[in-house]
């Protein structure tokens, strides 16, 4: 009775594996419309167009929260009210500085739009200080005098030189796909073109430099993800090496996005190449076109570094010797044949091993 048993349980682990995959999806024709929200849970920020300092409006506090979660109101704060006070609209003008809008103090449709859009959740003011819109010198060997608008975590934390080839690995539960694992070794790839640092995968989780996992809601780092859209994803500053991700986005791998992409399809790879940054050191930036600029909307595709990026990856660990300015020079994306976001190889092994305790028991 031994070997039906161990059959049955063989198969249940087959049917329903404990690993649940995060929703990986190749393109966004295969994202399941009852996985497409008929809106986020931020846009019912859109009710409060037009508020300003003294009025009292429901959802107010709500939008507060909002702020205070992004840095832009002190963390200490445990209630908030309805009340359009004035340390909320000192918080609404810096918002609006750090993302290039008028500084009204008001809640207006332009300050509205970028509220409502999916971003990393990554906070923009650390320790009552924003740094986003801090104008810095850049390429100061050219003749060309640009201002870079990067930042850095406080106390600016990197890799140490002695760890110039950094390991990373995936949660073993996401049972995470080889189509999503090469598509962050191409995220890790534009890093590395631009600087010193390497990047390899290996298997131990534990013992990687980084640590990447998929999770929804409350996971234990004290910022819980908020399910389809709003919060992407968080990193942690060097050397603490973790990167989250929201295990409820509809994530899509292969970024083609030139027909209409639904509410919810968000572009992996973009979130990747940005996580990446704040896991080097990087903080967010104003610059709109740079890959640490801290919002990206549904339906878009942005893995480029800008020059941004660039110079303030450089300022942190130098220059790769073989970088030379120019533009990126990763190959293109390769076609993916892929209908379904599980990884399939684990599955095919245990199939084989159920067969073939079958046929030593009939045979």
């Amino acid at each position: 009775m031994k070997f039906p048993l161990l059959v049955i349980s063989l198969i249940i682990l087959f049917i329903n594996p404990a690993s649940i995959s995060a929703h990986f999806f190749p393109n966004i024709t295969s994202i399941p419309a009852s996985l497409i929200p008929n809106g986020t849970g931020w846009e019912a920020f859109n009710s409060l167009l037009g508020c300003g300092r003294g009025m009292k409006v429901g959802g107010l506090a709500k939008l507060k929260k909002y702020f205070q979660y992004f840095g832009y109101l002190n963390s200490s704060s445990a209630d908030f009210s309805d009340e359009f006070d004035d340390p909320f609209e000192s918080a609404v003008k810096i918002y609006q500085l750090n993302f290039n809008l008028d500084t009204t103090g008001v809640i207006d449709a332009p300050t509205l739009k970028h509220i409502v859009q999916p971003r990393c959740g990554n906070p923009d003011v650390v320790n009552g200080t924003s740094t986003m819109r801090f104008g810095k010198p850049s390429n100061t060997n050219s003749t060309i005098h640009t201002v870079g608008h990067y930042s850095f975590f406080p106390s600016r934390p990197r890799w140490p030189d002695s760890k110039s080839e950094l390991t990373y690995a995936f949660l073993p539960e996401n049972q995470v796909p080889e189509t999503v694992q090469s598509l962050f070794s191409r995220a890790f790839d534009r890093w590395s073109e631009v600087s010193p640092l390497t990047f390899r995968q290996i298997t131990s989780f534990r013992q990687a430099d980084i640590k990447i996992g998929f999770f929804s809601g409350d996971h234990g780092d004290g910022e819980p993800f908020d399910g389809v859209l709003g919060t992407l994803a968080h990193a942690f500053a060097p050397t603490v090496g973790r990167l989250h991700l929201d295990n409820d986005e509809n994530w899509v791998i292969d970024g083609n996005f030139i027909t209409a992409a639904p509410l919810s399809a968000v572009d992996l790879e973009s979130v990747a190449v940005h996580e990446i940054g704040h896991l080097l050191g990087l903080g967010h930036s104003s610059v709109e076109e740079a890959i640490m600029y801290p919002s990206i909307r549904s339906g878009v595709r942005k893995v480029e570094l800008a020059n941004d990026d660039i110079t303030g990856i450089q300022e942190l660990y130098g220059s790769n010797p073989n970088f030379n300015g120019s533009g990126p020079v990763l190959t293109p994306r390769q076609e993916r044949d892929s209908s379904s976001g599980h990884s399939l190889s684990g599955h095919v092994v245990l199939f084989i091993v159920v067969v073939g305790l079958f046929s030593l028991l009939f045979v």
